[in-house]
């Protein structure tokens, strides 16, 4: 008989695929508003802010630059928050990143949304989100980039394809096989995050963000079940 997922499990899972599909919608308006600096892909702006630094173009590093520094810090609050005891400290955070939204948002209203100041508080809100979540019961997963779970697919397909063993298998149920198609959830949540993102910008305008901020607050608010 397959065991099926627990509730907890399944619900890790569904969470894990709508962060991921709010980073991908994110980044992607960022790289459409924000003059392509990403605010969660931080492996693109590492490259990019060398390539332009070996150019000897110091100023055009900066936006990358300074998207790597502020998800580092928003990487740093976030863990320092989930691991301070607080009650419902997960839901404090996403509701924090679903704040940095609507900064942005007003701001955008007003007509005077400098790339900056978006640049900083999208990358720092990203950095947080990130660790919202790490794990997938006994599977790493990344909510904001896509490049480690895209390796771990690749490798869970490969051993599931030669019938490697699972070494820390949860259970008969918990095998290659399924780890890959939990990483290709994450990894297909982002890029339809990017993709409704696309759609959106020509639609909303300057109401861009307002779905990922609705979404994030509803999880702060009402969805997200652990603590």
């Amino acid at each position: 008989m397959i065991k099926l997922l627990s509730p907890d499990a399944r619900a890790e899972r569904t969470l894990a695929i709508c962060l991921a599909l709010i980073a991908g919608y994110v980044d992607a308006y960022a790289v459409v508003a924000l003059g392509g600096t990403f605010v969660s892909f931080m492996s693109g702006n590492t490259t990019r802010t060398g390539s332009v630094i070996g150019q000897g173009n110091f100023v055009a590093a900066l936006p990358s630059a300074l998207a790597i520094v502020f998800f580092v810090a928003g990487a740093f609050a976030g863990t320092w928050l989930t691991h301070s005891g607080l009650r419902h400290s997960r839901r404090f955070l996403l509701g924090t990143v679903a704040a940095s939204l609507a900064v942005i948002i007003g701001i955008t209203q007003l007509g005077s949304l400098d790339a900056t100041v978006g640049i900083a508080t999208l990358s720092l809100a990203m950095g947080m989100m990130n660790t919202a979540q790490s794990r997938v019961g006994a599977e790493a997963v990344s909510l904001t980039f896509v490049t480690g779970d895209l390796h771990r697919m690749g490798s869970h397909f490969a051993l599931a394809v030669k019938r490697a063993p699972l070494q820390d298998a949860q259970g008969p149920w918990d095998t290659h096989l399924r780890r890959a198609r939990l990483l290709a959830g994450v990894c297909a949540g982002f890029l339809t995050g990017a993709v409704l993102s696309g759609l959106a910008t020509s639609q909303l305008g300057a109401w861009v963000l307002l779905p990922p901020f609705l979404i994030l607050l509803a999880l702060a608010l009402v969805w997200v079940p652990l603590a």
